[in-house]
């Protein structure tokens, strides 16, 4: 085991947990944000659990602080969005590249 494996094993790594309205169909919208999250943290997280329920229910935690719901935060988050509330959770410092840039006015000068 390397180094960087041990220092990991220490410190459990954040659980995200994504609870869906069966009745509402959003499955496949709760699929797509996991991958969203999969596909950015890769191995910096421990778990992604999508959850089924009913009655509009649409909400998401990471490590059991709930970052979202439809109720109270009005709909649902963009991938950019929610990938910064994981972020903001799991590693502040962490830059998220284009999902971090609030607008394009600028230009590359290189």
């Amino acid at each position: 085991m390397s180094e960087a494996q041990s220092d990991m094993s220490e410190k459990p790594l954040p659980a995200i947990r994504i609870t869906y309205c069966t009745q509402c169909q959003w499955l496949l919208r709760a699929g797509w944000m996991a991958q969203e999250l999969l596909s950015t943290f890769g191995t910096d997280l421990g778990e992604v659990t999508l959850v089924p329920g009913t009655g509009g229910i649409f909400t998401i935690s990471c490590n059991d602080q709930l970052i979202w719901e439809r109720k109270r935060d009005g709909g649902f988050p963009d991938a950019a969005k929610l990938k910064q509330l994981v972020r903001d959770i799991i590693d502040p410092e962490r830059d998220l590249g284009h999902a971090d840039r609030k607008t394009h006015k600028k230009t590359d000068p290189a």
